[in-house]
């Protein structure tokens, strides 16, 4: 065989390309997408400062977050069931998630479980403060209404289930839902209570009298709104803009083994289409319900695997949709509380994307309990069980598919 003399060029060149491709290849090659397109802000957000009502934190945490809410980059609500006791030597502000051992976050009142009743008492009770409050895009505390702290102050209360504010209002009131206690708040933007739904302390399903651990509200342009009711209403109400009942839906399943359309195990989140579907989500059964908005039934589909959740702070292979919401897109996002992950859905159902993962540190989670995005993209993730709400923004050159889209709001406040 004649053997090849390559002159020192071309043997440079071919040396410089292949090295190059290499280099390609293993910059393509392994890795995974822990936090899909985004990645977790560290120390976010802030400390909450001692205010002039005179209550310190020193021994105090961040305690169960049911919801949060962004109005802008720089005004993001967050929903709290309370602040937390931190054991003794704990540094400050330590989410429950991350003490040494870790605790579960929990709102519920010592000795006293999430339906009100008895259970086992662990010996230290959370407190009433900073249940509504705003911070701004570095997690700084900019508002608070720790004058409505009394307000979810009740035996068997445990605080906000969730906070928001219709994208069709232009005077930007704030809803906040209060399971526990059955009653959905309505305030202006400075925090006055202008109405209330239900009768606080008391559960039923009467018209817009009683609920029974109503949990999410959504809205037509017109004002015209939805609560989905939720742990025990088993139904959806439908309300005008003054808050008039107009007409409710739903039961609890005739076969708890075989459950149909319009049957509900827990009635936990509800999203609206811009073509005025319903979107609303069953956790218990693992799936999402739709109908037309005057309660017709339309379609439904499964959020993922099914069967009986055993601990959902601990993560299952089981599908519980906390939380979703529906993007200018048109697309499906839904927060799962069984399989702890963020997941994309067309709005026929279909699976398009996923990420995420049971566990307690940074862009992991435990209880994804609501989720909302800001207008730069950034993602926010209220926790139950971690007791926290993180932040996420966007890597350079994320995907725009992977990414949750934007929501439909009005226009930020300059305040």
């Amino acid at each position: 065989m004649r053997r090849r003399n390559w002159c020192p060029t071309i043997l440079a060149a071919m040396v410089l390309l292949a090295s190059s491709a290499f280099t390609q290849a293993t910059e393509e090659r392994g890795g995974q997408e822990a936090f899909g397109p985004y990645e977790p802000v560290p120390d976010w957000p802030r400390p909450l400062p001692d205010g002039p009502d005179g209550v310190k934190h020193d021994g105090w945490t961040w305690g169960s977050v049911g919801s949060v809410y962004a109005e802008s980059p720089d005004r993001i609500w967050v929903a709290m069931r309370g602040e937390l006791p931190l054991p003794e030597g704990a540094a400050p502000w330590t989410p429950y998630s991350l003490l040494d051992p870790p605790k579960r976050a929990t709102g519920n009142d010592d000795g006293l479980n999430a339906r009100c009743q008895p259970t086992e008492p662990r010996g230290w009770e959370r407190r009433y403060h900073h249940v509504i409050f705003v911070v701004d895009s570095e997690g700084n505390l900019v508002q608070d209404w720790t004058q409505h702290d009394k307000l979810f102050d009740m035996p068997c209360g445990r605080g906000p289930h969730k906070i928001k504010m219709s994208p069709y209002d232009p005077d930007k009131h704030v809803w906040v839902i209060d399971d526990q206690l059955h009653v959905i708040h309505k305030f202006t933007y400075e925090g006055e209570l202008v109405m209330t739904l239900g009768t606080k302390g008391k559960m039923g399903r009467d018209a817009g009298k009683l609920f029974n651990r109503p949990t999410d509200i959504a809205w037509l342009p017109d004002g015209t709104f939805f609560i989905s009711d939720g742990y025990g209403g088993k139904r959806v109400a439908k309300f005008d803009k003054d808050g008039n009942f107009i007409k409710d839906w739903g039961s609890a399943p005739a076969d708890p083994n075989n459950p149909g359309p319009n049957e509900w195990n827990t009635v936990h989140s509800i999203a609206v289409s811009t073509d005025r579907r319903v979107f609303v989500v069953d956790r218990g059964h693992g799936r999402i319900q739709i109908f037309d908005e005057n309660g017709e039934f339309l379609d439904m589909f499964s959020t993922g695997p099914e069967g009986p959740a055993t601990d959902y702070a601990l993560g299952t292979v089981v599908s519980r949709p906390y939380s979703h919401l529906i993007t200018a897109d048109q697309s499906l996002w839904v927060s799962d509380g069984g399989t702890h992950r963020i997941l994309k859905y067309d709005l026929d159902g279909n699976y398009l994307y996923g990420w995420g993962g049971p566990g307690r540190y940074p862009g992991q989670f435990s209880g994804p309990h609501a989720m909302t995005v800001d207008q730069d993209g950034n993602l926010y993730v209220a926790e139950v069980f971690n007791g926290r709400v993180q932040k996420f923004r966007l890597k350079p050159g994320f995907d725009p598919a992977k990414a949750v889209g934007q929501e439909l709001r009005y226009k930020a406040s300059s305040n």
